[in-house]
């Protein structure tokens, strides 16, 4: 019998294509087979995949090194290691991603973005992108209520290892990692630990019409430990994280690099969560999630330093606790149609210790149902979602008023002999944030919140064969947004205020390419992504000057390439990147940043020794030593090294 699958690999010693009668009456034995295999995709939604061996393989260190390579994602990015890393999904924003570890979000409701550099690679199993809802059983509200949204799922041990990795890398940079896991009648879960030191200080050039400079970047450094671990047992899943790290906030590059403007700001970080799911069927037709999550976080900014001549001298504080229940139920009476509904609460509160500030408290609830139906090849889905979210602050200034709004969604696709054809239409608001709303002498309490209506069609190809398997997905999209949040100075060049300012439109096409092939030797992997897209402004059409133009930071044209080729234990993997020019000042269309190449390659050996491993990994990212920018005067490194050596048992 021949089990074919999307991905899969057999071991064993000895594979025949003869029947050879056994000596054994009634009892057979057979070699073990191993077969490992990743669960269908949900090819309703538009979704993309990064999983197992492929994204070890990537030159990467974070989260955010991971989403870069795929459609439709721009990262932007402060520099450095230390610097902070968000993602942007079809121009929709940061605030319109959500983040899932697990299947649980991880929040932020004073500023509403994820710094993905906080988070490692080394405990996913996968990384996954869903521009539509996900649309599984027993979704949690929450799921529902993003434009776009991603999925760090962590790895689920199988037996109990060790692994130790130590790193030295450019620009004074030094790293020390260990990872336990363990399995235990039926439990499963790991520990893992990650220190970081990196002085950060990369040399740069920047050049421009007007301006030749060239230096070495400065207070970009950075410390940091991370520790956290899971627990895994049939329905139940829980998750732990610290992190800890102090890191110099470089700024912007002045031209001449006087002395005068070196930045010398400092940040402190400590984010703490623990976080627990459950999730049980009962009578073969009900299931039901449970999820639980507490998180309390700590941020210190101090710019007050005598040498500091060029902002304000400021030493700030900011705590915020984050308390969250979700109950879900879905109900299965039949294999091909489920319906389900799901209520989340989250209580937030936010204390800072600058003047004028008042220590605000939120109160988030969410239900949802949601039906989905598969029937011969066709699937039909739709959700209703109810978002209520409560202010109430500590001063005389009064809080703004609640929110309560209701947004509908709905997805269709038709599969034929491995070839899905999909539509969907999704409308969804982001609430203003916390700083948004309440911060110093900026906020604006009469904010409305920022709505985005998202349709999309595409289709979808899968080909799978004994040795090798391909797909192919493609998506058109149109995007608008309504009453998006800027900010911009409006009582004097050194006051700013948030405002509902605009309205965005953009069309886009997003496509990926995937090929695998492999042997008992040898495997082969392809993976390309490309987007274009056209993102503008149509605010005001009596504004000749921006009317129809470009938004900031949006590129037209962006594709990715990732080659891996593998032999037995050895194994080379290429990157390479490649992102159009983008406008990044409203104020003069001219002003532009350069479209940029990256090349990132990466050399990894294994020798197994018994029951122990020794592994050698070396890298070279930005292999051209092209100094991009993902935002002005703010020069990415170039040409830097990687050497990892890792021990296994």
């Amino acid at each position: 019998m021949l089990l074919c699958m999307p991905v899969w690999h057999v071991m064993a010693q000895d594979v025949g294509t003869r029947y050879i009668p056994s000596s054994l009456d009634s009892i057979q034995h057979l070699q073990e087979v191993i077969i490992i295999s990743e669960e269908p995709s949900h090819t309703i939604a538009t979704s993309q995949t990064l999983h197992g061996n492929e994204l070890q393989a990537l030159s990467t260190t974070t989260v955010a090194d991971a989403l870069k390579y795929f459609a439709g994602v721009q990262i932007k990015d402060y520099g450095g290691l230390g610097g902070l890393k968000t993602i942007n999904v079809r121009s929709l924003g940061a605030q319109h991603v959500g983040v899932y570890v697990d299947g649980i979000r991880i929040t932020n409701a004073q500023n509403g973005t994820v710094d993905l550099g906080k988070f490692s690679l080394s405990t996913m199993e996968s990384v996954s992108l869903y521009n539509a809802n996900k649309l599984d059983n027993c979704q949690s509200a929450s799921e529902y209520a993003s434009g776009a949204t991603v999925y760090l799922r962590t790895r689920r041990p199988i037996k109990d290892s060790l692994d130790i990795q130590l790193r030295r890398a450019s620009f004074s940079t030094w790293m020390a990692k260990a990872n336990a896991q363990f399995e235990r009648n039926g439990w499963s879960g790991f520990i893992d630990g990650e220190w970081t030191d990196s002085r950060g200080d990369y040399p740069f050039r920047y050049h421009s019409e007007f301006e030749d400079t060239v230096g070495r970047r400065t207070n970009s450094d950075i410390r940091y430990g991370r520790i956290e671990g899971a627990l895994f047992k049939d329905g139940f899943s829980s998750h732990i994280y610290y992190y800890d790290s102090e890191r110099g906030c470089p700024g912007g590059i002045v031209r001449r690099l006087s002395n005068k403007y070196v930045n010398v700001g400092r940040e402190w970080d400590r984010d703490f969560f623990i976080q627990a799911s459950y999730q049980k069927q009962f009578l073969e037709y009900h299931h039901v999630k449970l999820n639980a999550k507490y998180a309390n976080e700590y941020l210190r900014y101090c710019t007050d330093y005598p040498e500091n001549q060029n902002t304000a001298r400021v030493d700030n504080h900011y705590r915020q606790q984050d308390g969250y229940g979700a109950i879900s139920y879905a109900f299965m009476p039949w294999p091909w149609i489920s319906f389900s509904a799901s209520y989340d609460i989250r209580y937030s509160q936010l204390e800072a210790d600058l003047k004028r500030f008042d220590d605000v408290v939120r109160i988030d609830q969410k239900q949802v149902m949601a039906v989905r139906a598969d029937w011969h090849g066709l699937q039909v889905a739709g959700s209703l979602l109810h978002q209520h979210y409560k202010d109430q602050t500590f001063a005389n200034v009064g809080a703004a008023d609640p929110l309560d709004r209701w947004t509908p969604a709905v997805s269709t696709a038709y599969t034929i002999k491995g070839l899905t054809f999909r539509a969907w239409y999704k409308t969804i608001f982001r609430a203003p944030t916390l700083n948004d709303l309440y911060y110093t002498q900026v906020g604006n309490r009469n904010l409305k919140p920022e709505y985005t209506k998202q349709l999309n069609l595409g289709l979808e190809y899968h080909l799978d064969t004994r040795h090798w398997n391909a797909s192919l997905q493609a998506d058109i999209y149109q995007n608008k947004i309504e009453n998006r949040i800027v900010c911009l100075p409006l009582k004097g060049t050194y006051t700013w205020s948030m405002m509902n300012y605009g309205y965005t439109f953009c069309r886009g096409l997003n496509a990926t390419i995937q090929g695998r092939y492999h042997t008992d030797d040898w495997h082969f992997s392809l993976l390309n992504s490309i987007t274009w897209q056209r993102d503008v402004d149509r605010t005001d059409p009596e504004d000749e000057d921006m009317y129809d133009k470009p938004i900031c930071y949006s590129p037209t044209l962006s594709t990715g390439i990732t080659a891996i080729c593998g032999w037995r234990t050895l194994q080379f993997t290429t990157s390479y990147l490649y992102v159009g020019e983008r406008m990044w000042s409203k104020a003069d269309p001219e002003d532009i940043l350069e479209p940029y190449h990256n090349i990132d390659m990466k050399l990894t050996y294994t020798r197994n020794i018994k029951k122990t491993s020794l592994g050698i990994c070396l890298e070279v990212c930005d292999v051209l030593d092209e100094q991009y920018e993902h935002l002005p005067r703010y020069p990415m490194p170039g040409r830097n090294y990687k050497l990892t050596l890792s021990f296994g048992i």
